[in-house]
């Protein structure tokens, strides 16, 4: 599993995730686009308990939800996950699932388009396969 784009997923949504209740939750889907918020809305439904059963890997979630482009918050969040994940392999296929079932590809000339975020060709080529129009994560 990519760590990293499961990371740039959650990120942008975190603010609205972790403040549940909250009137800007209304707006996240047109905020963030409504493929990336709602996937990102059903990982954190499986990971929440876990990251909030975890005081580091909640508190690493926390200051990203409050600074979601800080690399630095981002990297910090890739390593509480992955702990949480490697420890329990039946999260990850859960998880693989949905960004699997979720991805949604369209290319736009070097560049592909997954779920609102872009991303150019040769990054995907590291992180997973491009075939045609078609992009295996």
């Amino acid at each position: 599993m990519d760590i990293a784009l499961l990371v740039k997923i959650l990120a942008p949504c975190l603010p609205f995730l972790m403040n549940v209740g909250n009137k800007a939750v209304e707006g996240a889907s047109q905020k963030i686009g409504e493929d990336v918020w709602n996937k990102g809305k059903a990982i954190w439904g499986k990971l929440n308990p876990q990251v909030e059963a975890k005081q580091t890997a909640l508190e690493a979630a926390t200051d990203l939800a409050n600074h979601p482009e800080d690399e630095d918050l981002q990297a910090t969040l890739r390593v509480q996950l992955k702990k949480i994940l490697e420890n329990d392999t039946a999260l990850a296929a859960e998880i693989t699932k949905i960004l699997q079932t979720a991805s949604s590809t369209q290319p736009t000339g070097d560049n592909i388009q997954i779920s609102g975020q872009s991303y150019d060709q040769s990054t995907l080529k590291q992180v997973g396969k491009i075939e045609g129009n078609q992009v295996s994560l």
